[in-house]
């Protein structure tokens, strides 16, 4: 890492702390710096403004995110509707846990997408990635249908939003958004699973021809 990257670290990790503590609202440029050993101007070459601290707050989380994630959309040695469980429930507790142990970081969530709306579209397509990836893979499986994975992983974005950031929507408890992310990711997959003629049953099968 080299200086300046350096520099742009340790003013992030200052942000972060002091966010936490007194919230974004609450936290001006100048104490950043002064947290830093740095003048309030010197910061300023760094980030022109506290929104763009912010995003670059936000960036850092969802690179790890997206990264661990992708680990678990790769795990060969699990099945693919399994994994795809298994990242959609790691993204909301993971979400909810940070936001329930820093409650005040919320706001930095609720400024950006205001501020810059692009951010979590951008956030999302790369998210479609492996997810896509994972629905084909499934699909060359047997497992699930074939279709248009990059459209079916916008399906399944667009049906578990809530869970992407739950206090943002709602204030329920884990336990409850589990079991509601559960239900949903049932329904989810019943839609994706490939079908077979044992699993279309006579009144099915009679409406497939119009009967």
């Amino acid at each position: 890492m080299d200086e300046k990257s350096a520099t742009r670290d340790r003013i992030l990790q200052a942000a972060m702390a002091r966010i936490k503590h007194y919230g974004y609202g609450k936290t001006t440029m100048a104490e950043i710096a002064a947290d830093c050993d740095m003048s309030p101007g010197n910061i300023y070459r760094f980030f022109e403004a506290k929104i763009d601290i912010a995003e670059a707050m936000a960036r850092k989380h969802y690179a790890a995110q997206q990264a661990e994630l992708s680990a678990i959309a790769r795990k060969k040695d699990l099945p693919p509707d399994v994994r795809l469980r298994d990242i959609f429930f790691k993204r909301m507790r993971d979400s909810y846990a940070l936001f329930e142990e820093n409650a005040k970081i919320l706001e930095v969530a609720e400024v950006i997408d205001r501020e810059r709306p692009l951010f979590a579209n951008e956030q999302l397509a790369a998210e479609r990635v492996f997810l896509s990836a994972l629905l084909e893979e499934g699909a060359e499986a047997g497992m699930f249908a074939h279709g248009d994975f990059n459209f079916l992983a916008e399906m399944l974005q667009s049906a578990t939003v809530k869970f992407a950031i739950p206090q943002f929507v709602c204030h329920l408890t884990l336990p409850k958004l589990e079991r509601e992310l559960n239900g949903v990711l049932d329904l989810l997959l019943r839609g994706l699973y490939a079908r077979t003629p044992a699993s279309v049953g006579p009144r099915a099968a009679s409406e497939k021809v119009g009967v």
